[in-house]
Protein backbone atom coordinates (compact mmCIF):
# COMPACT_ATOMS: atom_id res chain seq x y z
CA UNK A 1 0.00 0.00 0.00
CA UNK A 2 1.21 3.53 -0.84
CA UNK A 3 2.21 5.66 2.38
CA UNK A 4 0.80 8.96 1.76
CA UNK A 5 -1.98 10.30 3.89
CA UNK A 6 -4.61 11.18 2.84
CA UNK A 7 -7.57 12.47 4.51
CA UNK A 8 -11.33 13.00 3.49
CA UNK A 9 -13.48 15.08 5.60
CA UNK A 10 -17.12 14.01 5.55
CA UNK A 11 -18.58 10.45 5.30
CA UNK A 12 -21.61 10.83 3.32
CA UNK A 13 -22.32 9.30 -0.09
CA UNK A 14 -19.10 11.15 -1.87
CA UNK A 15 -16.67 10.71 0.78
CA UNK A 16 -17.21 6.98 0.71
CA UNK A 17 -16.91 6.91 -3.08
CA UNK A 18 -14.18 8.85 -2.71
CA UNK A 19 -11.77 6.32 -0.27
CA UNK A 20 -13.12 3.66 -2.36
CA UNK A 21 -11.57 4.90 -5.50
CA UNK A 22 -8.61 5.83 -3.31
CA UNK A 23 -8.57 2.54 -2.07
CA UNK A 24 -8.56 0.84 -5.62
CA UNK A 25 -5.39 2.87 -6.33
CA UNK A 26 -3.30 1.16 -3.67
CA UNK A 27 -3.84 3.65 -0.97
CA UNK A 28 -5.41 3.74 2.73
CA UNK A 29 -7.58 7.06 3.03
CA UNK A 30 -8.48 7.93 6.63
CA UNK A 31 -12.24 9.60 6.71
CA UNK A 32 -13.19 12.10 9.74
CA UNK A 33 -16.69 12.34 10.46
CA UNK A 34 -18.33 14.96 12.65
CA UNK A 35 -21.55 12.74 13.38
CA UNK A 36 -21.95 9.02 14.95
CA UNK A 37 -22.10 7.20 11.89
CA UNK A 38 -22.01 7.24 7.77
CA UNK A 39 -24.80 8.63 5.38
CA UNK A 40 -24.29 12.50 5.49
CA UNK A 41 -27.44 13.57 4.95
CA UNK A 42 -28.54 9.97 3.87
CA UNK A 43 -29.58 8.65 7.56
CA UNK A 44 -32.39 6.01 9.18
CA UNK A 45 -33.41 6.44 12.62
CA UNK A 46 -35.30 3.68 14.01
CA UNK A 47 -37.86 4.63 16.23
CA UNK A 48 -40.40 2.63 18.12
CA UNK A 49 -40.44 0.09 15.34
CA UNK A 50 -41.01 2.01 12.51
CA UNK A 51 -37.85 3.35 10.07
CA UNK A 52 -37.73 6.94 9.69
CA UNK A 53 -35.49 8.38 6.84
CA UNK A 54 -34.26 12.02 7.29
CA UNK A 55 -36.39 13.35 4.87
CA UNK A 56 -37.90 11.64 1.84
CA UNK A 57 -35.56 10.29 -0.70
CA UNK A 58 -35.50 7.87 -3.34
CA UNK A 59 -32.80 6.34 -5.22
CA UNK A 60 -33.42 6.11 -9.06
CA UNK A 61 -32.38 2.95 -10.43
CA UNK A 62 -31.51 4.59 -13.36
CA UNK A 63 -28.74 6.48 -12.39
CA UNK A 64 -25.55 5.28 -13.83
CA UNK A 65 -23.54 5.57 -11.00
CA UNK A 66 -25.87 3.62 -9.27
CA UNK A 67 -25.28 0.50 -11.20
CA UNK A 68 -20.98 1.40 -10.94
CA UNK A 69 -21.31 1.21 -6.75
CA UNK A 70 -24.47 -0.61 -5.59
CA UNK A 71 -25.52 -4.15 -5.55
CA UNK A 72 -29.60 -3.86 -5.75
CA UNK A 73 -30.05 -7.44 -5.41
CA UNK A 74 -28.33 -7.37 -2.46
CA UNK A 75 -29.77 -3.80 -1.20
CA UNK A 76 -33.24 -5.27 -1.89
CA UNK A 77 -34.34 -2.26 -3.20
CA UNK A 78 -38.40 -1.99 -3.34
CA UNK A 79 -39.77 0.15 -6.24
CA UNK A 80 -42.48 2.76 -6.28
CA UNK A 81 -45.49 2.40 -8.51
CA UNK A 82 -44.72 4.94 -11.38
CA UNK A 83 -47.54 8.02 -11.18
CA UNK A 84 -48.61 9.53 -8.75
CA UNK A 85 -51.98 9.97 -6.60
CA UNK A 86 -53.70 13.89 -6.94
CA UNK A 87 -54.97 15.11 -4.03
CA UNK A 88 -57.58 18.08 -5.32
CA UNK A 89 -59.79 19.10 -2.60
CA UNK A 90 -61.35 15.78 -1.38
CA UNK A 91 -61.26 14.81 -4.83
CA UNK A 92 -58.06 12.23 -5.58
CA UNK A 93 -57.28 10.42 -8.60
CA UNK A 94 -54.69 8.50 -10.25
CA UNK A 95 -52.53 8.60 -12.82
CA UNK A 96 -50.13 6.02 -13.68
CA UNK A 97 -47.02 5.73 -15.71
CA UNK A 98 -47.22 9.36 -16.94
CA UNK A 99 -43.21 9.62 -17.71
CA UNK A 100 -43.10 6.12 -18.75
CA UNK A 101 -45.91 5.28 -21.70
CA UNK A 102 -47.91 8.77 -21.00
CA UNK A 103 -50.05 6.90 -24.46
CA UNK A 104 -50.60 3.44 -22.70
CA UNK A 105 -52.54 5.45 -19.84
CA UNK A 106 -56.08 4.46 -20.02
CA UNK A 107 -59.15 6.00 -18.06
CA UNK A 108 -60.78 9.83 -17.27
CA UNK A 109 -57.64 10.62 -14.57
CA UNK A 110 -55.48 12.02 -17.22
CA UNK A 111 -57.78 14.45 -18.34
CA UNK A 112 -58.59 16.02 -15.23
CA UNK A 113 -55.24 16.52 -14.53
CA UNK A 114 -54.27 17.20 -18.22
CA UNK A 115 -55.46 17.34 -22.17
CA UNK A 116 -54.75 14.35 -24.82
CA UNK A 117 -52.38 16.96 -25.95
CA UNK A 118 -50.53 16.50 -23.17
CA UNK A 119 -50.23 13.34 -23.40
CA UNK A 120 -48.73 13.20 -26.87
CA UNK A 121 -46.23 15.93 -25.49
CA UNK A 122 -45.54 13.61 -22.72
CA UNK A 123 -44.62 10.82 -25.22
CA UNK A 124 -42.79 12.93 -27.91
CA UNK A 125 -40.66 14.50 -24.71
CA UNK A 126 -39.90 11.15 -22.77
CA UNK A 127 -38.59 9.79 -26.38
CA UNK A 128 -36.86 12.84 -27.66
CA UNK A 129 -34.78 12.61 -23.80
CA UNK A 130 -34.23 9.30 -24.19
CA UNK A 131 -32.05 9.88 -27.13
CA UNK A 132 -29.98 12.39 -25.39
CA UNK A 133 -27.19 11.36 -23.66
CA UNK A 134 -27.08 12.92 -19.89
CA UNK A 135 -23.36 15.34 -21.23
CA UNK A 136 -25.95 16.18 -23.73
CA UNK A 137 -28.64 17.42 -21.41
CA UNK A 138 -26.28 19.00 -19.02
CA UNK A 139 -25.04 20.90 -21.95
CA UNK A 140 -28.09 22.28 -23.32
CA UNK A 141 -29.26 25.82 -22.72
CA UNK A 142 -30.94 26.49 -18.98
CA UNK A 143 -34.01 28.32 -18.90
CA UNK A 144 -36.32 27.94 -15.19
CA UNK A 145 -38.39 24.53 -15.74
CA UNK A 146 -41.75 26.61 -15.46
CA UNK A 147 -40.71 28.46 -18.48
CA UNK A 148 -39.37 25.29 -20.34
CA UNK A 149 -42.88 23.39 -19.77
CA UNK A 150 -44.58 26.33 -21.19
CA UNK A 151 -42.67 26.39 -24.13
CA UNK A 152 -42.88 23.18 -24.89
CA UNK A 153 -46.44 23.72 -25.07
CA UNK A 154 -47.66 21.93 -21.83
CA UNK A 155 -51.12 23.07 -20.93
CA UNK A 156 -51.58 25.11 -17.46
CA UNK A 157 -54.03 22.49 -15.95
CA UNK A 158 -51.28 19.60 -15.99
CA UNK A 159 -48.37 22.04 -14.98
CA UNK A 160 -50.79 22.91 -12.02
CA UNK A 161 -51.97 19.35 -11.06
CA UNK A 162 -49.07 17.17 -11.66
CA UNK A 163 -45.21 18.84 -13.07
CA UNK A 164 -45.82 21.47 -10.03
CA UNK A 165 -46.57 19.13 -7.08
CA UNK A 166 -44.19 16.06 -8.47
CA UNK A 167 -40.99 18.81 -9.26
CA UNK A 168 -41.35 20.70 -6.39
CA UNK A 169 -41.01 17.94 -4.04
CA UNK A 170 -37.45 16.86 -5.88
CA UNK A 171 -35.79 19.90 -6.10
CA UNK A 172 -37.38 21.66 -3.04
CA UNK A 173 -38.93 24.90 -3.92
CA UNK A 174 -42.20 26.00 -5.36
CA UNK A 175 -41.70 28.14 -8.81
CA UNK A 176 -39.96 25.80 -10.60
CA UNK A 177 -37.13 27.65 -11.39
CA UNK A 178 -34.82 25.08 -11.29
CA UNK A 179 -32.91 24.76 -14.25
CA UNK A 180 -34.11 22.76 -17.12
CA UNK A 181 -31.54 21.02 -17.34
CA UNK A 182 -32.62 18.83 -14.05
CA UNK A 183 -35.58 18.88 -15.26
CA UNK A 184 -34.94 17.14 -18.25
CA UNK A 185 -32.33 14.90 -16.40
CA UNK A 186 -34.69 13.89 -13.73
CA UNK A 187 -37.41 13.05 -15.93
CA UNK A 188 -35.53 10.97 -18.28
CA UNK A 189 -34.45 8.91 -14.89
CA UNK A 190 -37.79 7.95 -14.21
CA UNK A 191 -38.94 7.49 -17.80
CA UNK A 192 -36.48 4.59 -18.22
CA UNK A 193 -35.71 3.38 -14.33
CA UNK A 194 -37.61 3.47 -11.09
CA UNK A 195 -38.22 5.66 -7.63
CA UNK A 196 -37.00 2.79 -5.04
CA UNK A 197 -36.01 2.38 -1.26
CA UNK A 198 -33.76 -0.25 0.14
CA UNK A 199 -36.19 -2.44 2.33
CA UNK A 200 -33.98 -1.90 5.56
CA UNK A 201 -34.30 2.50 4.76
CA UNK A 202 -31.88 4.86 3.11
CA UNK A 203 -29.04 4.25 5.21
CA UNK A 204 -28.15 0.80 3.94
CA UNK A 205 -27.41 2.34 0.69
CA UNK A 206 -23.73 4.23 2.75
CA UNK A 207 -23.64 1.24 4.80
CA UNK A 208 -23.38 -0.83 1.37
CA UNK A 209 -20.83 1.61 0.56
CA UNK A 210 -18.52 1.75 3.30
CA UNK A 211 -18.90 -2.36 3.38
CA UNK A 212 -16.81 -2.15 0.20
CA UNK A 213 -13.68 -0.69 2.60
CA UNK A 214 -11.24 -2.71 3.71
CA UNK A 215 -7.98 -0.22 3.60
CA UNK A 216 -9.74 2.79 5.10
CA UNK A 217 -9.75 4.01 8.83
CA UNK A 218 -13.13 5.98 9.95
CA UNK A 219 -13.28 8.58 12.85
CA UNK A 220 -16.65 9.19 13.93
CA UNK A 221 -17.18 12.54 16.22
CA UNK A 222 -14.23 14.10 14.79
CA UNK A 223 -15.56 17.41 13.75
CA UNK A 224 -13.35 18.96 12.01
CA UNK A 225 -13.25 23.10 12.62
CA UNK A 226 -10.75 24.59 9.77
CA UNK A 227 -8.58 23.34 6.91
CA UNK A 228 -4.96 25.40 6.93
CA UNK A 229 -2.68 24.56 4.30
CA UNK A 230 -2.15 21.29 5.04
CA UNK A 231 -3.27 20.73 8.76
CA UNK A 232 -6.52 20.24 9.77
CA UNK A 233 -7.76 21.37 13.17
CA UNK A 234 -10.08 19.71 14.65
CA UNK A 235 -12.69 20.99 17.36
CA UNK A 236 -11.06 18.77 20.30
CA UNK A 237 -7.80 21.05 19.26
CA UNK A 238 -5.87 18.11 17.50
CA UNK A 239 -3.83 19.00 14.51
CA UNK A 240 -3.02 16.33 12.11
CA UNK A 241 -0.79 16.95 8.88
CA UNK A 242 -1.86 15.37 5.95
CA UNK A 243 -0.46 14.99 2.65
CA UNK A 244 -3.69 15.53 0.65
CA UNK A 245 -7.34 16.40 1.82
CA UNK A 246 -10.30 15.85 0.34
CA UNK A 247 -12.79 17.71 1.48
CA UNK A 248 -16.22 16.22 1.14
CA UNK A 249 -18.83 18.53 2.96
CA UNK A 250 -19.74 22.01 1.56
CA UNK A 251 -16.14 23.42 2.14
CA UNK A 252 -17.13 26.93 3.54
CA UNK A 253 -18.01 24.68 7.07
CA UNK A 254 -14.12 24.39 7.24
CA UNK A 255 -12.32 26.62 4.67
CA UNK A 256 -12.79 30.64 5.78
CA UNK A 257 -11.97 32.03 2.81
CA UNK A 258 -14.90 30.79 1.42
CA UNK A 259 -17.14 31.84 3.43
CA UNK A 260 -19.93 33.76 1.62
CA UNK A 261 -19.02 31.59 -1.59
CA UNK A 262 -22.24 29.12 -2.11
CA UNK A 263 -25.83 30.20 -1.87
CA UNK A 264 -28.41 28.94 0.86
CA UNK A 265 -29.32 25.46 0.43
CA UNK A 266 -32.42 24.58 0.01
CA UNK A 267 -34.28 23.43 3.02
CA UNK A 268 -37.53 20.92 3.81
CA UNK A 269 -39.42 20.08 6.65
CA UNK A 270 -40.30 16.13 6.80
CA UNK A 271 -42.96 14.66 9.48
CA UNK A 272 -43.84 11.18 10.39
CA UNK A 273 -47.58 10.38 11.74
CA UNK A 274 -48.88 6.59 12.03
CA UNK A 275 -51.71 5.37 11.36
CA UNK A 276 -53.92 2.03 11.53
CA UNK A 277 -53.66 1.78 7.98
CA UNK A 278 -52.30 3.51 4.75
CA UNK A 279 -55.18 5.07 2.51
CA UNK A 280 -53.20 5.13 -0.10
CA UNK A 281 -53.19 1.29 -0.09
CA UNK A 282 -50.16 1.36 -3.38
CA UNK A 283 -46.76 2.15 -3.30
CA UNK A 284 -47.10 5.67 -4.95
CA UNK A 285 -46.07 9.16 -3.54
CA UNK A 286 -48.99 11.31 -3.35
CA UNK A 287 -49.04 14.87 -4.40
CA UNK A 288 -51.26 17.78 -2.96
CA UNK A 289 -52.31 20.44 -5.15
CA UNK A 290 -52.21 23.73 -4.75
CA UNK A 291 -50.89 26.32 -2.04
CA UNK A 292 -51.38 23.85 0.79
CA UNK A 293 -48.82 22.86 3.91
CA UNK A 294 -48.01 19.38 2.37
CA UNK A 295 -46.16 19.08 -0.97
CA UNK A 296 -46.36 15.11 -1.10
CA UNK A 297 -46.78 12.15 1.12
CA UNK A 298 -46.26 8.57 1.00
CA UNK A 299 -47.30 5.59 2.93
CA UNK A 300 -43.70 4.35 3.43
CA UNK A 301 -44.74 0.97 4.78
CA UNK A 302 -46.87 0.43 1.09
CA UNK A 303 -42.95 0.24 -0.95
CA UNK A 304 -41.32 -1.36 2.16
CA UNK A 305 -43.27 -3.66 4.91
CA UNK A 306 -40.36 -3.69 6.96
CA UNK A 307 -40.71 0.80 7.55
CA UNK A 308 -43.48 0.06 10.02
CA UNK A 309 -44.67 -2.40 12.81
CA UNK A 310 -47.23 -5.25 11.64
CA UNK A 311 -50.44 -3.44 12.93
CA UNK A 312 -48.98 0.11 11.88
CA UNK A 313 -48.73 2.48 9.19
CA UNK A 314 -45.73 4.91 8.72
CA UNK A 315 -47.01 8.28 6.91
CA UNK A 316 -44.31 10.46 5.66
CA UNK A 317 -45.19 13.75 4.87
CA UNK A 318 -43.29 16.35 3.44
CA UNK A 319 -42.74 20.33 3.96
CA UNK A 320 -41.29 23.12 1.86
CA UNK A 321 -41.13 25.41 4.10
CA UNK A 322 -42.87 26.76 7.17
CA UNK A 323 -42.50 29.65 9.76
CA UNK A 324 -45.07 27.75 12.10
CA UNK A 325 -43.37 26.10 15.63
CA UNK A 326 -43.40 22.35 15.93
CA UNK A 327 -46.90 21.90 17.98
CA UNK A 328 -48.59 24.39 15.08
CA UNK A 329 -47.20 22.92 11.77
CA UNK A 330 -48.19 18.95 12.94
CA UNK A 331 -52.21 20.39 14.01
CA UNK A 332 -52.15 22.22 10.79
CA UNK A 333 -50.48 19.37 8.87
CA UNK A 334 -53.46 16.56 10.94
CA UNK A 335 -56.21 19.02 9.47
CA UNK A 336 -55.00 19.07 5.88
CA UNK A 337 -54.59 14.97 6.17
CA UNK A 338 -57.97 15.09 7.51
CA UNK A 339 -59.33 16.67 4.85
CA UNK A 340 -57.52 15.17 2.17
CA UNK A 341 -58.76 11.26 3.62
CA UNK A 342 -61.67 12.07 5.87
CA UNK A 343 -60.00 10.61 8.41
CA UNK A 344 -60.19 12.40 11.50
CA UNK A 345 -57.08 14.55 12.46
CA UNK A 346 -56.40 13.07 15.79
CA UNK A 347 -55.91 9.45 13.85
CA UNK A 348 -52.86 11.07 12.72
CA UNK A 349 -50.64 10.18 15.44
CA UNK A 350 -47.35 12.38 15.37
CA UNK A 351 -43.82 10.22 15.90
CA UNK A 352 -41.08 12.42 14.62
CA UNK A 353 -40.54 15.79 12.68
CA UNK A 354 -36.72 16.43 10.79
CA UNK A 355 -36.23 20.30 10.20
CA UNK A 356 -33.47 19.97 7.57
CA UNK A 357 -31.52 22.66 6.94
CA UNK A 358 -29.32 21.34 4.09
CA UNK A 359 -31.61 19.21 2.00
CA UNK A 360 -30.16 20.04 -1.22
CA UNK A 361 -27.64 22.25 -2.76
CA UNK A 362 -28.80 25.65 -4.27
CA UNK A 363 -27.08 25.49 -7.72
CA UNK A 364 -27.18 28.15 -11.09
CA UNK A 365 -24.75 26.67 -12.91
CA UNK A 366 -25.88 22.62 -13.04
CA UNK A 367 -23.25 20.02 -14.80
CA UNK A 368 -23.22 16.18 -15.22
CA UNK A 369 -19.45 15.59 -14.88
CA UNK A 370 -16.29 18.12 -14.45
CA UNK A 371 -12.89 17.60 -15.31
CA UNK A 372 -11.32 16.56 -12.17
CA UNK A 373 -8.73 19.64 -12.52
CA UNK A 374 -11.65 21.53 -11.47
CA UNK A 375 -11.77 19.95 -8.15
CA UNK A 376 -8.51 21.13 -7.35
CA UNK A 377 -8.66 24.20 -4.97
CA UNK A 378 -5.01 24.32 -3.35
CA UNK A 379 -2.06 22.13 -3.97
CA UNK A 380 -3.11 19.88 -1.13
CA UNK A 381 -6.92 20.42 -1.05
CA UNK A 382 -9.36 19.18 -3.41
CA UNK A 383 -12.92 19.07 -3.23
CA UNK A 384 -16.12 16.80 -3.48
CA UNK A 385 -19.76 16.74 -2.94
CA UNK A 386 -22.58 17.02 -5.30
CA UNK A 387 -23.04 21.06 -5.26
CA UNK A 388 -20.20 20.50 -7.63
CA UNK A 389 -22.35 19.16 -10.46
CA UNK A 390 -26.31 18.78 -9.22
CA UNK A 391 -28.25 17.73 -6.39
CA UNK A 392 -28.35 14.23 -6.85
CA UNK A 393 -27.20 10.79 -5.67
CA UNK A 394 -25.31 10.26 -9.04
CA UNK A 395 -23.50 13.42 -8.33
CA UNK A 396 -22.70 12.76 -5.07
CA UNK A 397 -21.32 9.59 -6.27
CA UNK A 398 -19.80 11.07 -9.79
CA UNK A 399 -17.77 14.02 -7.39
CA UNK A 400 -16.28 11.27 -4.87
CA UNK A 401 -14.80 9.27 -8.15
CA UNK A 402 -13.59 13.07 -9.75
CA UNK A 403 -12.08 14.16 -6.71
CA UNK A 404 -10.51 10.63 -5.64
CA UNK A 405 -9.03 10.73 -9.72
CA UNK A 406 -7.60 14.37 -8.80
CA UNK A 407 -5.74 13.15 -5.76
CA UNK A 408 -4.34 10.27 -7.47
CA UNK A 409 -3.32 12.45 -10.46
CA UNK A 410 -1.61 14.89 -8.03
CA UNK A 411 1.05 12.00 -6.86
CA UNK A 412 2.11 11.35 -10.61
CA UNK A 413 5.51 12.88 -11.32
CA UNK A 414 5.33 15.90 -13.85
CA UNK A 415 7.81 15.41 -16.59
Amino acid sequence: MKEDKIYIIGAGISGLIAALELERAGYSPVILEASDRVGGRMKTDKVDGFLMDHGFQVLNTAYPEVKKYLDLQLLKIKTFDPGAVIFDGKESYLISDPMRNPLKIVGMAFSKVGSFLDKVKMFSLTQELKKKTNEEIFNSPSVPTLQYLREYGFSQAIIENFFKPFFRGIFLEKHLNTSSRMFEFVFKMFAIGHAAIPENGMEEIPKMLRKQLSQTQLYFESRVKEIQGNSIHLENGEVIIADRIIVAVQPDQVMKQLQGQFAAPRKVINLYFSLQKSFLARPMIGLVKGEQLINNLVFMDDVSEVYAPKDRSLLSVTILDSVLEEKELVKAVQLELSEISGIKPDFFKYLKGYWIDYALPNLDDLRYQIPFTECKITDDVFLAGDYLLNGSINAAMTSGRTAAEAVIHSFMPTH
